[in-house]
């Protein structure tokens, strides 16, 4: 009875609302990879959970359900095409509701509304196949956070358009700490679902098609908010894409993480944001005006060439496969069903060439991104943008232990040489250089490297007698008692008192 209230509930209220969407209208035109799709469950043994609807006191492992679309191998009488329904049935699991009949899935969960339009959706083909061969080769990868406790598979149509042009991507759904629930968009919120990006980050490595140097998150509504503090702990992200971010409404809860460093943000950032909210949703949604205009995170940011667009006929819901498809219209400030499905595919093209020039390094898409939506044919009713240029870092001694480990600590005093002129300000601290010496020439597979650290360093500091010793007890360590005994002199020569020197020469004589 609940149920068929609900459902006549629905209907009224969308009964005035005109225009039907689908899969084959949005018309992402996918690229020259068929698309494979995975989905199961993982379990993350360091983190403990309970499942809310069966009211006990029992703890499990933490379930981390996984989507993952992929460039695939077809097989034929083997691959199968998958549909709309195919994906719905994955939030059976992802919602603890493993058993409801599909019958239900319509009524059951929020997000989806039981309509006939809603009906037919379910029977349309979608461009994944299950039961694929990942295709040989390496993908740049895309780790996807979902909103607000939504599903992995919240936006499918983006998914499958982008490993169609060859990306794998990886998502799994926004749960809570210790239940399927959040607490509210809490920073405890944000840190559990950047914890569940992390593990994601570390499955993927299983992968042999997954190329692991070329990193990209996403993340739509509160997935934006939980990337952002992501790319804040991990450098080996690449670049990152938010889909109406909540980094944007709700910077505090960023603010408050203990991980929260705007200096280590220093990768890509492209920002697609709603239309402007109309004055009448403002008041009666009592949202404040500010979020029409503040950008805080995109505003603040130093290190990152921020790209940030404002996409003009689409709200926030309409960031989502779910919401383009199944989301009740909002009859105060919605377009029309055509206009939404037009501005979903211009973001996923959008979204596309973003990665690729990031990711693949691709001319063509790098010339796309630092082009006016104008200049690249788009109308700025449709669109419109900002840019900002990153500003560079300081070089630092860290920077050139980078260069220097890229040429196996060969041709140091040179390397140190070209990059003074073009960074005057470089310091290359004593210490530092004495530990990284000591550090590699205690390893005898390294020997030769540490020596060259010590070169250079005494290249810079000449009178040091500390650098002296630290070479010889390199030496000395790797019985080479000559180079060992010719340097422990050379540091007495400097620091006659050098205690230790004078100890090893004594041993070294006997």
């Amino acid at each position: 009875m609940r149920l068929t209230i609900i459902i006549t509930i629905v209907l009224f209220q969308i009964s005035t609302v005109k225009g039907q969407t689908s899969l084959e209208e949005i018309n992402l035109n996918n690229g020259k990879y068929k698309v494979g799709f995975e989905h199961y469950t993982a379990v993350d043994s360091t983190r403990t959970y309970s499942i809310h609807n069966e009211f006990n006191n029992q703890l499990i492992n933490r379930p981390i359900s996984i989507s993952l679309w992929y460039p695939t191998e077809f097989q034929e009488g083997i691959s199968t095409e998958l549909s709309v329904l195919d994906y719905l049935e994955i939030l059976k699991e992802e919602e603890e509701w493993k058993n409801l009949p599909n019958d239900f899935l319509l009524d059951w969960f929020p997000y989806l509304w039981n309509t006939p339009q809603n009906k037919a959706h379910l029977s349309e083909k979608v461009t994944a196949f299950s039961n694929s061969i990942p295709l040989n080769g390496k993908f740049p990868v895309i780790v996807y956070a979902p909103s607000y406790q939504a599903s992995s598979i919240e936006n499918f149509a983006l998914f499958e358009y982008l490993a169609s042009n060859g990306f794998v991507v990886i998502s799994s759904p926004s749960r809570g700490t210790e239940t399927r629930w959040l607490e509210g968009g809490s920073t405890k919120d944000m840190e559990t679902q950047s914890r569940d990006v992390e593990f994601l980050l570390k499955e993927i490595s299983k992968y042999k098609n997954a190329d692991l140097n070329n990193i990209a998150l996403m993340g739509f509504s509160f997935g934006g908010l939980s990337n952002a503090i992501t790319v804040m702990k991990h450098k080996n992200i690449n670049a990152i894409v938010s889909l109406d971010g909540t980094e944007r409404y709700n910077y505090a809860v960023l603010e408050k993480s203990p991980y929260f460093n705007l200096d280590k943000f220093a990768i890509p950032y492209i920002h697609f944001a709603q239309k402007e909210i109309p004055e009448e949703v403002l008041k009666s949604d009592k949202i404040p005006a500010e979020l029409n205009y503040k950008f805080q995170l995109n505003d603040s940011l130093k290190y990152s060439n921020a790209y940030s667009y404002r996409f003009h006929d689409l709200t926030h819901s309409y960031f989502s496969s779910f919401g383009v498809l199944f989301a009740n219209r909002d009859k105060r400030q919605d377009k029309s069903d055509d206009k939404i499905m037009v501005s979903y595919k211009l973001m996923s093209e959008h979204t596309l060439q973003f990665l690729n020039a990031t990711l693949k390094n691709e001319e063509n898409a790098k010339e796309f991104i630092e082009n006016s939506p104008v200049k690249n044919g788009f109308s700025e009713s449709l669109i419109s943008k900002k840019m900002k240029q990153a500003v560079k870092k300081e070089f630092d001694y860290k920077d050139f232990n980078d260069l220097a480990f890229n040429q196996g600590y060969q041709d140091l005093i040179s390397l140190y040489k070209r990059t003074l002129t073009k960074y005057p300000n470089l310091e290359l601290q004593e210490g530092m250089l004495n530990t990284l010496g000591l550090r590699l020439s205690f390893n005898p597979e390294k020997l030769e490297q540490g020596v060259n650290v010590f070169l250079l360093a005494l290249h810079i500091y000449p009178k040091s007698a500390n650098l002296y010793d630290s070479l010889a007890e390199g030496f000395y360590y790797n019985n080479d008692f000559e180079n060992a005994i010719s340097n422990y002199k050379k540091s007495l020569e400097l620091n006659p008192e050098n205690q230790n020197a004078i100890d090893r020469l004594k041993q070294l004589r006997k």
